[in-house]
């Protein structure tokens, strides 16, 4: 089946959520791995929070402050000086080896290649200019247009509201399984990109497909 779109969560999918911490893992000590584990977990547990409060939107770029300043709580032994650091590294996240290749592949297809994600607009943009991947994108949509985040229903219908296509015509790519589950029931070709082998969840709202990179994306169509 050829796809109108092939959209993309960005943190985990496109760029490595642990980059920052490893790239100051050794100043950092032991438990630089166990920080970053709380940080990400904490960043999206705040989002989904903030969702099911309705009303009580803040930015991912404040949870993701506000995640760090828990995790560093939760890590006594961790060097708080370095927060500054982590910070900064998070806006030029590493993309993963196999992304520039696969989008330019994309695009050459003539589909819509975007980015669907919980970031903020200027986080993306970053990220995106970081990675030199601005080129491969024919749009880059935010949760903050909508003050609410993933998995909103309202969030995956940014995508087919914008190109007027329906949602079977959408391919929609992520590594975490709960956006996967949250894109099927709205109804996304959905592929999960499980880099980390984790157990499957959410076993009625199973992906199309599941990868371990993005790089037999593609040959799906």
């Amino acid at each position: 089946m050829a796809h109108a779109a092939y959209v993309f969560d960005a943190y985990g999918t496109l760029f490595d959520v642990h980059a920052a911490v490893r790239k100051h893992a050794e100043k950092l000590g032991p438990d630089s791995q166990r920080l970053s584990s709380l940080w990400r977990e904490k960043q999206l547990e705040y989002s989904w929070i903030r969702a099911l409060m309705g009303g009580q939107y803040l930015d991912f770029w404040t949870l993701t402050q506000q995640a760090l300043d828990t995790a560093f709580a939760l890590v006594p032994s961790a060097d708080k000086s370095l927060r500054d650091d982590l910070l900064n590294a998070y806006w030029k996240l590493d993309c993963y080896p196999e992304v520039p290749q696969v989008l330019t592949n994309l695009k050459a297809t003539g589909a819509k290649i975007a980015i669907l994600s919980n970031g903020s607009p200027a986080m993306l943009e970053a990220a995106v200019s970081a990675a030199n991947l601005g080129d491969l994108f024919d749009d880059v949509f935010s949760v903050d247009e909508l003050k609410t985040y993933k998995t909103d229903p309202r969030v995956y219908e940014m995508v087919t509201t914008h190109y007027r296509i329906y949602p079977d015509t959408v391919s929609f790519q992520s590594s975490n399984r709960w956006d996967v589950a949250g894109a099927t029931a709205f109804g996304f070709r959905t592929v999960w990109m499980n880099r980390t082998g984790m157990p499957d969840e959410y076993l009625d709202l199973s992906p199309a497909a599941v990868l371990n990179d993005l790089s037999g994306l593609q040959a799906l169509g």
